[in-house]
């Protein structure tokens, strides 16, 4: 029982960590970038693997802070030669970073605890067995703290610079001339975005870490307009997910990570469903 009490906190704190940021990809339209930036950090966390030869460094983090920031970059920048559209930009830059970064594992990582699996699927359910200890007391599974960390940050940011993301997400030529950089604002995002991805890489795998950034995020902006209410709601359909992919999971005996995703995919179809039905009953009612 205090295994999946464990493996719970976990997920709720990665969904959330992810779906803040999250709610910002939505409003921006830039979902996919999500999936290019999740996938191109392991590109960073090797570099800075090799660099310093330890899966602990900081210096981890911030290649693949780097290396996330110049997937958007690189993508913008081909995107604005208008020889290809953002999507075929993306479809050519993230594969690009992460086939590097595949080859380089298998090629002169194959001996240490990075790989492949464990960066798409990863595997929630061993974050229990990895323990962070303070003057000799257990105060949980690492990957917990490690990402709560993240959440503070995700949360102290968000509200500190509340007013030039609302104004850059929906009015950007007004944020401009308020003085407000939209540009500054734009990749001061992304880096949170793949500092998020890296810290939640080892918990839950890229492939979760997508779905934790768009189908809360999704879901909340299906049912709300509102900047303040869809961080709310977001934040509420990440926990339910949460909890309830984990105790399916235990269930019918599953993988976790994979269970959480379809009940992110669910969610997110029934609110999509809800909301279609709703548009059309409104329709058909006299004005």
């Amino acid at each position: 029982m205090n295994m999946m009490i464990e493996i719970i906190a976990v997920a709720i704190v990665v969904a959330i960590a992810c779906g803040l940021p999250g709610v910002f990809l939505v409003l921006r339209g830039m979902t996919m970038l999500s999936d290019a930036i999740t996938h191109s950090v392991l590109l960073g966390i090797v570099l800075g693997f090799f660099v310093t030869q330890d899966l602990s460094s900081p210096w981890l983090f911030l290649g693949a802070a780097a290396i996330g920031v110049a997937t958007v970059w690189l993508t913008e920048t081909l995107q604005r030669t208008r020889l290809m559209k953002k999507d075929a930009a993306i479809g050519l830059v993230y594969p690009l970073f992460f086939s590097i970064a595949i080859i380089l594992i298998t090629r002169y990582a194959g001996s240490v605890h990075l790989d492949v699996d464990s960066v798409m699927m990863g595997e929630i359910g061993f974050t229990t067995f990895t323990r962070f200890t303070l003057f000799g007391l257990d105060l949980g599974p690492q990957a917990l703290w490690i990402n709560l960390a993240i959440l503070l940050l995700n949360a102290a940011l968000i509200a500190l610079f509340y007013k030039e993301l609302q104004v850059t997400t929906f009015h950007p030529e007004y944020a401009a001339a308020l003085g407000f950089s939209p540009v500054l604002v734009h990749y001061g995002l992304m880096t949170i975005v793949s500092l998020t991805a890296v810290g939640a890489y080892d918990s839950v795998g890229s492939i979760l870490v997508v779905g934790f950034m768009v189908g809360p995020a999704l879901t909340a902006h299906l049912y709300s307009k509102k900047l303040p209410t869809m961080i709310g709601l977001t934040v509420l359909v990440a926990i339910f997910n949460s909890v309830v992919g984990v105790l399916l999971a235990f269930q019918f005996d599953v993988a976790i990570a994979g269970m959480i995703a379809v009940i992110t995919g669910i969610t997110t179809l029934l609110a999509f469903m809800g909301t279609l039905f709703q548009k059309k009953i409104n329709k058909r009612l006299p004005a």
